[in-house]
């Protein structure tokens, strides 16, 4: 499998500049998606632009400079994806992955005391052994609890808060026709079967369930791309 992809052919969801240059570095198999994610020198270089080159942002993560989640990111091609929380220590920089309401990833400056936590979804669940319930979660986390979205303190896994699915809760869309947008949960309709349930949103949009991310009860938790412009 090539290590690189050309430009042109780079998601949709990738803010690059497509006839800068002719090849762009594909990110290592994790926790995320291609659609979802960057690859972590990729990030910053061409999002954060604390460095002018590939060999710069390699010599930072080679220095163990660049964190992630609370913990130090090794690989130069590491997947940081939507939620990911991006910390550069020395230079007193902090960062939230997030989709803009144009759905284009996006890398929001965030306050100390924000980086240090962050949200994830549950995904699905299984009983493990004595009969507990274990979460997994988005971002390749397993935990064993039962809520909706949880708010995990980084680095230790601990959970501080949770935000259930429920009408009038804030959700950002990550993926469909409408990602990277916020709404808030007018009514939720289950639907019978295997297809996914219906969220209808307070505008009287919708989408399906598996598009939302729940990130707050009422109002976002998390500071927003278009805050921060």
């Amino acid at each position: 499998m090539s290590d690189h992809m050309k430009r042109l052919a780079a998601p949709r969801t990738w803010p690059l500049k497509r006839k800068a240059s002719v090849w762009a570095t594909k990110q290592s198999p994790g926790a995320h998606s291609i659609e979802d994610s960057m690859p972590a020198a990729m990030v910053l270089r061409d999002m954060v632009g604390v460095c002018d080159t590939a060999r710069e942002a390699k010599r930072i993560i080679g220095n163990r400079e660049l964190i992630v989640d609370g913990k130090a990111v090794k690989n130069p091609k590491a997947p940081i994806g939507v939620m990911d929380v991006v910390s550069l220590p020395k230079s007193d920089l902090n960062y939230r992955m997030l989709l803009t309401d144009k759905g284009k990833l996006a890398i929001v400056p965030i306050k100390e005391a924000e980086a240090k936590f962050k949200l994830c979804r549950i995904e699905d669940k299984t009983i493990i052994a004595g009969g507990k319930t274990q979460l997994n979660l988005s971002g390749g986390r397993n935990i064993v609890l039962d809520q909706n979205t949880l708010k995990l303190e980084l680095p230790e896994q601990k959970v501080v808060g949770h935000y259930p699915f429920k009408k009038g809760a804030s959700v950002l869309i990550i993926s469909g026709a409408q990602a990277g947008r916020i709404e808030q949960v007018a009514d939720h309709v289950v639907v019978k079967g295997s297809s996914d349930d219906i969220v209808v949103f307070s505008d009287g949009s919708e989408t399906v369930s598996r598009n939302i991310f729940v990130i707050g009860e009422s109002k976002p938790e998390i500071t927003l791309p278009e805050a921060s412009q």
